[in-house]
């Protein structure tokens, strides 16, 4: 099963003796071991010996922050959620016009998520491992995509001006126009068989909501 926490384990498993700074540093040292690994070999490839190699620690110690490879791998998902949603929702400010902050969303959101060779190669990872670790799949939805939807659900709520009857669906759709543009030009390789500017969907996509927003019952 796997954990979506792991602050609680690790304070258990390590030494009350050890300084808190060392303990920061190893898991540290730990956890970029473990993107490495996850990154070149995959999950299913990926032990917990190659971690401790490649983080220049010993097995014993990997087990002493980290229950298995599962957690490691959650923990990894959550870091880069929060490093992602800083990224994207940190800079936005909700008390702007949605024409203004809807269309710095999905410019932010694109650049991010383009711009980001290791965060597209997790990506890569998370979908390749989907069907026999779907956990693993929703951990990695839970932690990054519905924390940007239901943000973006609440704000379109908030601006009744928008004249939508739906704020949550509408956000899956513009998060999904959003997505599944960067996803196939980036990871499928669409930018060689379909390429397209990103403006143009970010163009389009401000068109379609202030379209919302004009039209009446």
């Amino acid at each position: 099963m796997l954990v979506t926490t792991s602050g609680e384990r690790m304070s258990k498993r390590v030494s009350k003796a050890a300084p808190i700074e060392e303990v920061k540093d190893k898991r540290e040292q730990i956890l970029q071991g473990a993107m490495q690994e996850f990154l070149a070999q995959g999950f299913t490839a990926t032990s917990m010996d190659r971690v401790a190699k490649t983080a220049g620690v010993s097995k014993a110690t990997v087990y002493s922050h980290f229950q298995d490879k599962e957690e490691l791998f959650v923990t990894l998902v959550e870091r880069l959620a929060k490093k992602k949603f800083q990224l994207i929702m940190g800079s936005l400010s909700l008390c702007e016009e949605p024409k203004i902050l809807l269309r710095q969303l999905a410019t932010a959101l694109i650049y991010q998520m383009s711009s980001d060779p290791e965060y597209m190669v997790f990506v890569r990872l998370v979908i390749g491992e989907s069907a026999r670790f779907p956990n693993l799949a929703r951990t990695f939805v839970n932690n990054i995509a519905k924390p940007g939807l239901e943000t973006l659900s609440q704000y379109l709520a908030d601006h009744p001006e928008l004249n939508i009857p739906d704020p949550e669906a509408t956000a899956r759709i513009f998060l999904g126009a959003l997505i599944h543009f960067t996803l196939s030009q980036e990871v499928l390789h669409g930018n060689e068989i379909i390429p397209m500017e990103s403006d143009r969907i970010i163009d389009s996509l401000t068109h379609l909501m202030s379209c919302c927003s004009a039209c009446k019952d």
